[in-house]
């Protein structure tokens, strides 16, 4: 069941439906709302095919995703093979991602979190610590 504040962000969308597919990077489940997704699979869509490692990366971005609904109880069906990818036990974390929503096992989410946390200084540095003459605007 979707959290009521996550839900009641995610009414203007709802009815459209969302992609559900396993993460590149992390042991977790991505929920694109179907807007998110098709402007993805656009630039997705202008890989050239030809190329192994385009046809590759297609073929691996997009196994197991499924498309879903949340129901009008604010229940969201993941289906098994999802489950078993992410490892999802009984305790989840549902978490905003900017324009999509991660789904974790709650150990694997905080053993995440840990992990990242002694790299999170120089990461945020790296990636946000930028001014406008470097490049970041």
């Amino acid at each position: 069941m979707l959290p009521a504040a996550i839900k009641k962000q995610l009414l203007p969308v709802l009815q459209n439906g969302f992609v559900l597919k396993r993460a590149v990077f992390q042991p977790c489940l991505e929920l694109y709302p179907m807007t998110e997704w098709e402007v993805l699979m656009q630039k997705v869509n202008k890989l050239n095919r030809f190329k192994k490692k385009n046809n590759d990366f297609i073929r691996r971005f997009t196994a197991g995703l499924k498309q879903v609904e949340v129901d009008s109880t604010g229940r969201l069906l993941i289906p098994k093979d999802l489950v078993a990818f992410s490892g999802i036990t009984k305790d989840i974390v549902v978490s905003s991602a900017i324009n999509i929503i991660e789904i974790w096992d709650k150990d694997k989410y905080e053993k995440a979190i840990d992990d990242a946390t002694g790299d999170f200084a120089d990461l945020a540095e790296e990636v946000m610590g930028q001014d406008e003459e470097d490049g970041l605007s």
